[in-house]
């Protein structure tokens, strides 16, 4: 969602952006409701705060097992650049948080993988999923991979 481009490329314009958040909302509340799985795939609620704006933001994502007590993401959105919520994640780190089907709201530290540690979890995501690594075989970026701990 959200990958329609305005004239002159300068990202989403209103009407997909309007798309994107009402979309997001319902997913939200379906797993806050207690449906965690969604085309096939665990699903949580991730809670940033805007890189400019400052406000709250969620953003319904697909998870994946750590094989600890973390949880797996992957910035994967369509178009050029990281997904809005990848930059939020990067610029405040310290206030993120996580909602799951049938708990509460957990506070979480995000840890970028690189190197040996982005290649084992990426395994286990792509064999988990394998459309992933098929919108990864069509972009020009590296998706980034996020492992989301308890704080």
């Amino acid at each position: 969602m959200g990958s329609e481009q305005q004239v002159g490329g300068r990202g989403p314009g209103a009407f997909s952006r309007w798309v994107q958040r009402t979309m997001n909302g319902r997913a939200s509340r379906r797993i806050r409701g207690g449906k965690g799985s969604m085309m096939g795939m665990d699903v949580l609620v991730l809670n940033t705060v805007g890189r400019r704006s400052g406000q709250s933001r969620e953003t319904p994502l697909a998870w994946f097992p750590d094989g600890g007590d973390g949880w797996l993401v992957v910035a994967s959105g369509g178009g050029g650049q990281h997904p809005d919520w990848h930059a939020n994640l990067v610029a405040h780190p310290d206030r993120a948080s996580i909602e799951l089907p049938g708990r509460g709201v957990v506070p979480v530290t995000p840890h970028r993988l690189d190197g040996a540690d982005r290649e084992q979890a990426w395994q286990r995501i792509t064999a988990a999923q394998p459309r992933i690594a098929k919108y990864q075989a069509k972009s020009a970026r590296q998706y980034p991979v996020i492992r989301l701990t308890p704080s």
